[in-house]
């Protein structure tokens, strides 16, 4: 018997097929927890040699005895940030041997997070990263079980207790990025966030601390969702408000909505108004002007925080937060304040 080729992976049953088995005995075959007749796993094996079979990661730890798999806790997985981590956790697993599983949480409700977890903690787990960037992920911390080892990736300032993180210093470069833009002479800087999660953030905090400690009172954020209308709509409240001069903004999805707002309104930037965004998404770049951002390095935090999850792993008793600031890119979109017309 023969199976035609085709462009996908094979699986278990067409090594099954082709070795005239079940596919429970090709399980068997694999774990090596029932024995089966000499004959039967000679037939299996010239079968998962003639297809080029690669057992999963969970037959292989069955075998061994070992576990291999680490499971990913996030809300997303298309969001620059969120990608760009799971990126670098995946990187970081393959490397060390580990085969990597992405659970979705859609929401904080109890019932989203629970869905997230019963499938994903039948699998034979080492152990488990969540990417605590929302509200979502503090939920799940909450419901993880103890005895798999866990450790968090996050922006935020402080953590969930109980778990080792591998943090973002949003805190210093928010506060940063609002500093430089005070040294250019605005009377204050008028923050562009996502409403209410950027109140939480590091990013708010240290924008809102280099305010007050320069004797300037923060302005009500500049509400925005993840859609990036929002930031269009808010552009266009900014380009009607003169005393609006300097935006420092939650993502470069939002700066560069509210780039074309100004330019629409014939606001200048940066003449009229200087923008700084964040994430360094690779349009910022290439924006008219060129965005000035905060440059986060996602992949980094993700091969940070599988570093400390295999510190958890081999059984160290004490691991260390890890904590990176971001650099910030000074581009073209920032310049010394003037008066708008």
């Amino acid at each position: 018997m023969t199976i035609a080729n085709d462009s996908r992976k094979p699986v278990i049953a067409d090594v099954a097929r082709l070795a005239g088995v079940s596919v429970p005995t090709v399980s068997r075959v694999l774990t090596g927890n029932i024995p089966v007749s000499q004959g039967l796993r000679e037939r299996v094996e010239a079968a998962i040699k003639e297809l080029d079979y690669r057992p999963s990661s969970l037959a292989r730890s069955l075998r061994s005895g070992t576990k291999t798999m680490i499971a990913i806790f996030a809300a997303s997985t298309a969001a620059y940030g969120y990608a760009n981590t799971l990126a670098g956790i995946e990187e970081a697993a393959q490397a060390a041997g580990y085969s990597v599983v992405i659970s979705a949480v859609k929401s904080a409700d109890v019932a989203d997070v629970q869905a997230a977890l019963e499938g994903t903690l039948q699998q034979q787990l080492a152990g488990i990263i969540v990417l605590d960037f929302d509200p979502s992920a503090a939920e799940v911390l909450k419901q993880l079980p103890s005895s798999i080892p866990t450790v968090a990736a996050s922006g935020f300032p402080v953590g969930q207790p109980g778990f080792p993180y591998a943090f973002i210093d949003e805190y210093a470069a928010g506060r940063q990025a609002t500093e430089h833009l005070l040294s250019l002479g605005h009377r204050t800087v008028h923050h562009l966030g996502l409403f209410p999660l950027t109140q939480f953030s590091g990013r708010y905090q240290g924008w809102h601390d280099a305010l007050t400690d320069a004797g300037i009172t923060p302005p009500p954020v500049l509400k925005a969702s993840r859609a990036a209308k929002s930031g269009y709509e808010q552009g266009l409240r900014i380009a009607a408000d003169p005393s609006v001069t300097a935006i420092f903004c939650s993502n470069d999805g939002l700066a560069l909505a509210a780039l074309r707002a100004l330019h629409e309104k014939g606001v200048r930037v940066p003449e009229d108004v200087s923008i700084i965004g964040w994430d360094n998404q690779p349009f910022s770049e290439f924006t008219w002007p060129s965005l000035a951002t905060v440059a986060p390095d996602f992949q980094d935090l993700g091969l940070r925080a599988f570093e400390l999850l295999q510190q958890r792993l081999t059984g160290d008793t004490v691991v260390r937060d890890s904590k990176v600031r971001p650099a910030l890119l000074l581009r073209e979109s920032t310049t010394t304040a003037s008066l708008r017309n």
